[in-house]
Order: structure tokens, then sequence, then C-alpha cells
């Protein structure tokens, strides 16, 4: 993508400090908001080797709201699930997915190949002209303002080592695991103990490879623990465990790595695309915002890779934040509301990571029953492992509902909710709720998509659902809660608009 400058040197309402997936999901979701948005990238381009290879429903769900779901999903085909397999081959734990479309309206996991997702986000910025990104720049200071941050940037060029300055409301580092954001901030980080070297090798197959099968398989050995997963088209990658004893280099080499790949393929049978050692952590910053400064994606938490579920963390931080950002920038809510998204995300995230830890201690134990009861308290062979969507960490509403994702409903005319409503809060209603208190004319005008159960029987099934005469539900797709009087929705319509809920119109630009 060319590097675009600034137009001038007003201050910008967000400058965001990475363009990987999750600062490209941010910037996305913050145009169309309406905000001025600079992005702040240190590398000229794409990186063109793959990286994060899974999403799950809930991140595709956001890509919709972007505006670019159709454009990821046709090159990211349905992950139908892992397996964990002893030496012998013998099923362990079996964790399925369904074909089947899910409450999100989307199949509920994908494997992609993160250049491509890249591309498609960094071509939809081009749809903002009021969100700017700068390239080959990498920040080398941060100085907070009484109003805003200044960021000192330097060009990554040894030739042409220029400074610039850009000012900014607020600053959001995406710029990952060894974030200067984070670094400015001073956050410590909590290392919740998993820490292992893994060798990841990525290889573009030369041939059909059936035998390999669709699923992730993690094969436990107490030896030697490693892992398969299928990519997109003839992409697979492996990760395979490295011992202590092991030097990075030499385990890198191709004789070696074509040694440990031999149980699956011979050197004629695959071109080996890249090879890296990787140290897997689990690490959550103590702390995500503060002096304007605020953290997502890697630069807030790592996560060993067994759920893969480290750049849908990301993604949902960013879905989170954008709105919050925008209800403060407009002086809709106060900064209080920021102090939320640490609040709601750091124990959601957190979830995953303990779970994550769990299912790499399952694939380093030794492949016995026992070994699986110590992990998961199971038994063998028929032993499953259900997906599970857990709620956001303390919420602004003391409701039994708050913080749980909100199934997508689909409407009459076959359009998915969210393509209807965009960006912005929903209100589902009765049919016979007193929506006069306050007049729904106000609430639509006031940027909440309101509909009811009369206009869609979807809504219904909903309510039903949540035995509720009225679900409020954030941008984010998480409900703010439910309600079964005037009062109770008056109350969350107060809440509401307290925080900037009743005042954000986000639609995708075609």
């Amino acid at each position: 993508m060319t590097a675009v400058e600034p137009q001038d040197e007003s201050p910008r309402d967000v400058a965001i400090v990475g363009l990987g997936p999750v600062g490209a999901t941010l910037a996305n979701l913050l145009g169309m908001c309406g905000l001025s948005v600079v992005v702040i990238e240190r590398e000229k381009n794409i990186h063109k080797l793959p990286r994060a290879v899974h999403f799950d429903d809930e991140v595709l769900r956001v890509f919709q709201t972007i505006g670019v779901a159709d454009e990821v999903v046709v090159n990211s085909p349905f992950n139908p699930g892992m397996r964990f397999v002893n030496n012998h081959g013998h099923l362990l734990l079996d964790w399925p997915r369904s074909p089947d479309i899910g409450e999100q309206l989307w199949q509920t996991s994908f494997h992609f190949h993160q250049p491509d997702l890249e591309l498609v986000l960094r071509n939809a910025l081009k749809r903002f002209p009021n969100v700017s990104v700068i390239t080959q720049r990498q920040v080398v200071a941060i100085t907070t303002l009484n109003d805003g941050v200044e960021l000192t940037t330097q060009h990554i060029s040894a030739d042409n080592p220029d400074t610039t300055t850009i000012r900014a409301k607020y600053v959001v580092g995406c710029d990952g695991a060894r974030s200067v954001v984070r670094q400015s901030m001073k956050a410590e980080v909590l290392d919740l103990g998993f820490r292992e070297r893994w060798l990841v090798v990525d290889v573009l197959l030369n041939e059909n490879k059936a035998e390999l099968g669709d699923y992730t398989i993690q094969y436990c050995d107490a030896d030697r623990p490693a892992t398969y997963v299928r990519g997109p088209l003839n992409r697979r990658r492996w990760e395979i465990a490295v011992h202590d004893s092991e030097d990075s280099e030499k385990i890198s080499s191709g004789e070696s790595v074509w040694k440990l790949l031999s149980r699956w393929l011979k050197p004629s049978e695959a071109t080996i695309e890249r090879v890296a050692v990787y140290t897997f952590h689990s690490l959550l910053s103590k702390q995500w915002c503060g002096d304007r400064l605020l953290l997502a994606g890697d630069s807030a938490h790592q996560m060993p890779p067994f759920m893969g579920q480290g750049m849908c963390a990301g993604i949902r931080d960013a879905a989170n934040l954008a709105w919050k950002l925008k209800a403060c920038i407009d002086g809709h809510s106060s900064d209080r509301l920021l102090d939320t998204y640490q609040a709601e995300r750091y124990p959601h995230v957190r979830h995953y990571i303990e779970t994550a830890i769990q299912l790499g201690n399952l694939i380093n134990a030794c492949d016995s029953k026992q070994a699986l009861q110590h992990v998961f308290n199971q038994g063998v062979g028929s032993a499953k492992m259900k997906t599970t969507t857990p709620p956001l960490g303390q919420c602004m509403v003391d409701n039994i509902h708050a913080g749980l994702l909100a199934p997508q409903v689909l409407l009459t005319n076959q359009r998915k909710i969210d393509d209807e409503a965009g960006y912005c809060s929903v209100l589902l209603l009765a049919a016979d709720f007193p929506v006069d208190i306050p007049p729904r004319e106000l609430l639509i005008g006031s940027g909440i998509f309101v509909i009811t159960s009369e206009e869609q029987s979807g809504v219904q099934k909903l309510l039903t659902r949540y035995k509720s005469n009225a679900i409020f539900i954030r941008p984010d797709r998480y409900i703010l809660g439910t309600a079964n009087t005037t009062d109770e929705l008056i109350e969350l319509i107060d809440i509401a608009h307290a925080n900037g809920l009743l005042a954000l119109h986000g639609k995708s630009v075609a």
C-alpha cells in the first residue's frame, strides 16, 4: 500500500501504531465512525509470509461490519476442527466444528493466509479520506500532552533518518510483542507461566496429499509434541517442539527440518516457504490504557497458539475499543469510558490464554489416559471439547445477560441484521412492548437500529431465548443488557446515553 503523508499538521483524533490485522481493523472501524485517523507502520509492504492462520465466526462478523467478509471468506477454507492424538494415532480429545451456519450466521471456524487478509483490510482503508497511512516510519518518542499525545517518528532508512511529529488525541499501540507504546506506558507484564520454543515450518505442497486431512492435528508426545495445520490451497504448517538442549539455528537447517517432517512428507512432495523458531508466551499487560495511550492485540496480550485465538483476541479488542473512542472524542462520554475497555477485555483474553495453556499441557504430556484426565478430567476415546464463548469481564450494566455475545438475526429479506444496522447499537423489542416511552422515533434519531418481533420473526426467537421483552446490543455485538419492563428499558437507555451508545452512526462504505 502506498504511503500517504498527512495533508496538514493538525492533530488527528486517533493515531494507530502498527498496521497488522488488528491495527487495520481498528482503522477501518474508526474510519467508518468518521474520525480522523493516522496509521504509522514501520514496514513498506505487507509481510509476505504467513503468521496467524485461524479466525472464528465472531471475528468474521467484525469483518462483515467493515464490509469485507465476503472477500475474506472466499479464500479462507472452513476448519472442521481439531483432534488430539497420541503417538499411535489414537484419539485423546476431539474438538469438532460443525460445517453448518452458526448463530453468528457464518460457519464457525476458518483457516486463512495472513498476507491475503492484510491486503483486503488495507485496501478497504482506501475508502476513507479521513484515514491516512504512513509507512517506513518508526515511533521513537511519545510525549503526553494535556489535550493529546505527540509522536516523534523517524524514517527507517539509515540514509534518510529524518524525523516528523504527529499529534493525536489518543494513540493505540497495535505494534506487537515489543510494543513501543507499551514501553512508553511503562506497563508491567504478567507472565502466566508458559514459555516454550517451537519450530514453525510452512510449506507449499507440490502435489495433493489428501491423507494429511483438513483437521488440525495435535500430536501429543512427551518427547516431541507437534501440530499440523491445513492452510488455504496447497499451504500446510507444522509446529514442532524444540528441546531446551537444541540450538535454534541448527534445528532450522534444511536437513534437520526434513528429518522432522519425514513422518508426513518427503522433500519431493513440498517446497519449504518459511522456517522459524518461535518462543510461545502467555503474557498479559497489567495496564491497557492511561494518559491517552491504549494497547490492543499482541501489545496487550500474547498466548500459545493451540487455540488459534491470538489474532482473534486482537480483533475483538479493536471492535470493543473503536466505538468507545468515538464516544469520547465526540464528547458523548468522558474518558472514564475507556477504563471499561480493559475491565471487559482483560478477563476475556485471560480465559483464552489459560485454556490455550491447558491444551499446551495436554500436547506436551505423555500420550496416556492419565495425562488427559490430569488436564481435562476426562477419559480417552470419546472425550470431546466444546467451543465456548466467554462473556466480557466487568460490564457497564448489572444484568444477567450483560457481556454475552449476541447471535446475529437473519431478517425476512434474507439480509443479516449487521448489514442493515452497521457499526451502531441495536435494540430488539417484543411486538407488544410499550415503545412509546421513550418514543421510537427519538431512539432511531439517536443512532439506534430499532426493530420489533412484529417486523421480524428472528427477533422473537432471540427474545424468547433470553426471556426478555427487549435486548440492547452494542456496536461490538455484545449485549449491553435486557429488559422486561419500561423502567428497565429506560434504565438501559440512560446507561447507553451516558456511554455514547446513542450517537454512533457507523456504516461501511461501498
